[in-house]
């Protein structure tokens, strides 16, 4: 079992961290508001996926395997970089009407998901913050270290899910006020391009090296 001391900790800590705004509230933020606030649910679903593959790992140790390795590291960073600044250009480049006149399709979702998933995937600085955050809640002398890396990871995947999902509802009735304005849709895309495109930018231009 959990100390229910360190498990306060933990969460207080953890919820100070998933609802600050950071890069993955920003890209669902854009999601939300360029398709809706259930495509910014699914979307923020596809990201905490992507972020259980990260505690697996740091639980089991390839995220230490991949820190180790300055290639890795960077293949990894640019790949998701590379993807982010694709979705970016892609949606400045869309041609899609901009008049939405029925519901997003199961594919389009399906899609959405994936898209999130692969961010975060694809993002080596969420591998580094597990392997350094996750470990400071464990006690070795309880035993089963991977299991309670895990665990904590699961809670804070919930918490993450729970705030990005309030940030989704909050963008996608925002942008449901104003879906009628053929300007502010054009705008969302603009927006949401470019939130892709910047975030892109940034996980390429920060950190070019591991530590």
């Amino acid at each position: 079992m959990v100390d229910w001391s360190v498990m306060i900790l933990f969460i207080t800590a953890a919820l100070v961290l998933v609802f600050i705004p950071g890069p993955n509230s920003l890209y669902i933020v854009a999601r939300s508001m360029n398709q809706g606030r259930g495509a910014g649910i699914i979307s923020s679903l596809g990201v905490q996926v992507g972020t259980l593959f990260h505690v697996a790992a740091a639980a089991f140790g390839v995220s230490a395997l991949l820190l180790s390795s300055a290639l890795a590291f960077n293949a990894v960073k640019y790949a998701g970089a590379a993807y982010l600044i694709y979705l970016g250009i892609k949606t400045l480049l869309s041609n899609e009407n901009l008049v939405q006149t029925e519901a997003v399709k199961e594919d389009s979702l399906s899609r959405v998901f994936y898209q999130g998933f692969v961010v975060q995937l694809l993002n080596p600085k969420t591998a580094l913050f597990f392997f350094s955050f996750l470990p400071q809640f464990v006690n070795v002398e309880r035993g089963a270290v991977p299991m309670q890396i895990l665990f904590f990871g699961a809670v804070l995947v919930v918490l993450g899910f729970f705030s990005d999902t309030i940030y989704a509802v909050l963008a996608g009735s925002i942008g449901g006020l104003l879906r009628e304005n053929l300007k502010f849709l054009r705008l969302q895309r603009y927006f949401a391009g470019s939130v892709y495109i910047g975030l892109g930018a940034a996980t390429a231009l920060t950190g070019t090296s591991k530590k």
